[in-house]
């Protein structure tokens, strides 16, 4: 007698597979070993950035943007600087100058709401602008409408995996 797939155990594998493949697409980029700190130039302006122990001192007040490079419902986006691909709903940013990857706390000084993000990308290239943001971020610190902010930004860490470095001591912790 063989034993046949009754609908309830097809439905049940069916869920359990739809939530794996949407649980790994909420995850954050990564695959990117070590750190960033190579020099580049980008429409013939040279930059070099920062060693990682100069970037865990890292805490600068700037002008915000924010970025989307969606096409189609928002789904498909561009590759980083780190080779990643960048969905709408990762907590992502580029800054010209910090080791990538980095994790930053960005907060908006206009209402005092605060994010963390991934840094896995390069920019801003437009006028003084300091750090790009994705759609998600700028929404979490409600600027999305007005397009540009003040903001300052902290480092809270440089790198991945077992290249990870954040600053110690009771300062860090804020």
């Amino acid at each position: 007698m063989r034993h046949r797939a009754t609908l309830p155990h097809c439905a049940s594998f069916t869920s359990l597979i739809l939530a794996v493949l949407l649980f790994s697409a909420c995850a954050r980029p990564s695959g990117y070993e070590g750190y960033m700190t190579r020099s580049y130039t980008v429409r013939g302006q040279s930059y070099h950035p920062m060693s990682v122990e100069q970037a865990l001192d890292f805490h600068e007040v700037g002008t915000a943007s924010w970025y989307n490079e969606s096409s189609f419902l928002g789904l498909k986006r561009g590759t980083t600087s780190l080779g990643e691909k960048v969905m709408p709903w990762h907590l992502t940013g580029a800054h010209k100058t910090l080791p990538l990857p980095c994790i930053v706390k960005v907060t908006n000084l206009a209402n005092g709401k605060s994010v963390k993000i991934r840094l896995n990308d390069r920019g801003p290239f437009i006028g003084d602008r300091m750090i790009d943001l994705s759609p998600r971020a700028a929404r979490k610190i409600d600027f999305q409408g007005e397009g540009l902010t003040t903001v300052e930004v902290k480092v809270l860490s440089v790198g991945d995996g077992p290249y990870k470095r954040q600053k110690r001591g009771w300062l860090y912790f804020f």
